[in-house]
C-alpha cells in the first residue's frame, strides 16, 4: 500500500541535512537502547528508502559524528544499520581506522557492539 505522506521528491526543505533533527533522532533511539535501520531513519524524516537519499543520510551521519565526538560524546552513526543484518554499511567500516576486520558475521557484530553500548551507556544517562 502506498502512503502518500511519504516523499520521493527532492529533499527542499533540507531534512536529510539537518544535523541538529537527525542526532536528536539518534540520540533518542540511544536512550531506549536500540539501533534504526536506514529505512527506519529514512521514514522519520518523512521519506521512501531510496539509494540517493541513504547516501545523503549518510553524508549526514558524518557530520553528526564530527559534532558529537568535538563535543565530547560517542559517535551515534553506529546506531544506523541494514533491516537485513543489523550491521552498518560499507560507508561506516571504510571510516574506521581501529578496525580491519570483516565488514560482516561475529567479529564485526563485537566491534560494532563496542561501539553502540558507548552511545546507550551516554545518552541512557542523560
Amino acid at each position: 500500500m502506498e502512503n502518500p505522506f511519504l516523499d520521493d521528491g527532492p529533499d527542499s526543505g533540507n531534512r536529510l541535512a539537518d544535523v541538529t533533527g537527525i542526532a536528536l533522532i539518534l540520540r533518542q533511539a540511544a536512550r531506549e537502547g536500540r539501533s534504526v535501520s536506514y529505512s527506519e531513519m529514512l521514514l522519520n524524516l518523512g521519506f521512501r528508502f531510496t539509494r540517493p537519499k541513504m547516501r545523503a543520510l549518510c553524508k549526514t551521519l558524518d557530520a553528526v559524528d564530527r559534532e558529537a565526538m568535538a563535543r565530547g560524546e560517542p559517535p551515534l552513526a553506529p546506531l544506523v544499520v541494514r533491516e537485513g543484518d543489523r550491521l552498518p554499511g560499507q560507508g561506516w567500516w571504510v571510516s574506521r581506522h581501529d578496525y580491519q576486520g570483516p565488514w560482516e558475521g561475529s567479529e564485526a557484530r563485537v566491534y560494532l557492539a563496542e561501539h553502540q553500548r558507548k552511545a546507550f551507556d551516554y545518552w541512557r544517562e542523560r
